[in-house]
């Protein structure tokens, strides 16, 4: 008897200390969209304005379009670099502000997007990622980008 009830009293001890089930884990949603590079090997003439989707899932936001240009400008993965993309975006970029009016979105970034960056070419491409990043969203038509609240005189060659 003695046995008995040091073996339920040992099992009651292991229960409680070890639960047979896993932690609960609050559950997360996740969100996937594209963002747009670059590819020598899509577009091996690079014709500068040329872009080619690259999907990213990260976790859910009510600020998708933040969030994907975040992604854009983090740039091409390894993985992805070795898969001939790049990236025309110089680093250091961040999105001030972001809006949606009338199917146009309205991307302020701060100064660093035409930090030494030169050539018609390299602004055009800027230009296609960041654009088609944010169209592939069925509320976007167009996209009008500004610097610091600039639209006139920024990203030229």
């Amino acid at each position: 008897m003695k046995y008995i009830l040091f073996f339920i009293v040992g099992f009651l001890a292991l229960i409680f200390l070890f639960p047979l089930s896993a932690p609960v884990v609050p559950f997360q949603d996740w969100t996937s969209f594209n963002v747009y590079f670059l590819s020598e090997v899509l577009d091996p003439e690079v014709t500068c304005a040329k872009v080619f989707p690259v999907s990213r899932t990260v976790p859910y936001t009510e600020a998708i379009g933040q969030a994907t240009l975040q992604e854009l400008f983090k740039g091409p993965t390894e993985g992805e670099q070795e898969g001939g993309y790049g990236t025309s975006i110089p680093s250091g970029v961040l999105v001030q502000s972001l809006s949606i009016r009338e199917g146009v979105a309205y991307a302020d970034f701060n100064e660093a997007l035409q930090f030494q960056i030169g050539g018609s070419c390299r602004v055009s491409a800027i230009r296609a990622q960041i654009t088609e990043t944010l169209k592939q969203f069925p509320t976007v038509s167009s996209v009008v980008i500004s610097i610091d609240g600039r639209t006139e005189d920024i990203l030229q060659p």
